[in-house]
């Protein structure tokens, strides 16, 4: 009894240290992206994102190749591998729409906005593959999306084009997650997340360096000089790519050692504790209007998921 009890305190000691590194990991980049997005003057959106692709390339060659975290899973045809490359180019425009954001955004509203994921996936699911939800599943996604509507007439720092960016890189995100079941459902070529980024993360970097040299054409002289003006910079950059990955790595361990519903229920969370700790650290205004609508949006999302599950 006493080795059984020592076990399973072993393993709920080892959940909930994964679950506060997933924590700290997503929450850590996204308010790094925003402070040096938009505080630290480092406004090179695509190049960030690029950075943060090359990090998971050479990180993921390290955990797959050396550490084993998983075994390797080959690509089998050239098929496949275009597959994966439609599936890196629709990540990479989430990823750069989502740093755009940041620019104009506050996190808090940059969330509230990304918690409307589940009606894109619901929106594309139906386009895509014709899949139909029970009409009560489409009914909580009335809350979701109006949330966000009340939300976005109380927010003071309301930018129209930052809007846009975090409507599209949302889409884009569900439009990924939908596509990924449609691309890779055939048994033999299902990848795990790792391995997928494993994949992914190079085509992007490839993807990228000409995309920020044509569109961000003075990024290289202007990264350089503030590297020299400000010297913590590098590391801040080096800390923020590290912990791009760290947030893939810890999102597949966590998802490897729950539930569905824990995962859901922890998605949930981390998206209001991201929020409460940016308003602490950057101090945007807020208001009684805004709360309530991220608040509806997040009640949304709670009962859209719990119906999916009742009614699968």
């Amino acid at each position: 009894m006493s080795s059984q009890s020592s076990e399973s305190t072993k393993r709920t000691i080892f959940i909930a240290s994964l679950i506060i590194l997933w924590y700290s990991t997503n929450i850590g980049v996204l308010l790094l992206n925003k402070f040096l997005l938009s505080n630290y003057g480092f406004a090179f959106p695509i190049f960030l994102t690029m950075c943060h692709m090359s990090a998971c390339a050479i990180l993921s060659y390290i955990s797959i190749m050396f550490l084993k975290i998983v075994p390797i899973q080959k690509i089998k045809s050239r098929s496949q591998f275009l597959r994966i490359a439609t599936l890196s180019i629709v990540f990479c425009g989430s990823v750069v729409g989502g740093n755009i954001s940041l620019r104009y955004l506050p996190v808090s509203f940059n969330q509230a906005v990304g918690a409307t994921t589940p009606f894109f996936t619901a929106l594309f699911a139906y386009i895509v593959t014709l899949k139909r939800e029970a009409w009560i599943t489409y009914a909580c996604l009335v809350p979701v999306v109006g949330g966000v509507v009340i939300a976005s007439g109380g927010e003071p720092s309301f930018h129209l084009y930052g809007f846009i960016m975090c409507v599209s890189a949302t889409a884009a995100r569900a439009f990924k997650s939908v596509l990924q079941g449609v691309l890779l459902s055939n048994e033999g070529e299902k990848l795990n997340s790792m391995n997928l980024m494993f994949y992914m993360s190079p085509i992007a970097v490839v993807v990228l360096i000409p995309a920020a040299l044509v569109m961000e054409p003075n990024v290289l002289n202007a990264v350089i000089s503030l590297g020299i003006e400000h010297k913590f910079m590098w590391l801040l950059l080096l800390i923020n790519s590290t912990m791009a990955y760290g947030a893939n790595l810890c999102n597949f361990l966590v998802t490897k050692h729950t539930s569905a519903l824990t995962l859901q229920v922890l998605g949930n969370a981390k998206g209001a504790v991201a929020v409460v700790i940016s308003i602490l650290i950057f101090r945007n205004p807020v208001t009684f209007i805004g709360i309530a609508g991220y608040t509806m949006t997040v009640m949304g999302v709670v009962a859209y998921g719990e119906s999916k599950r009742r009614y699968k």
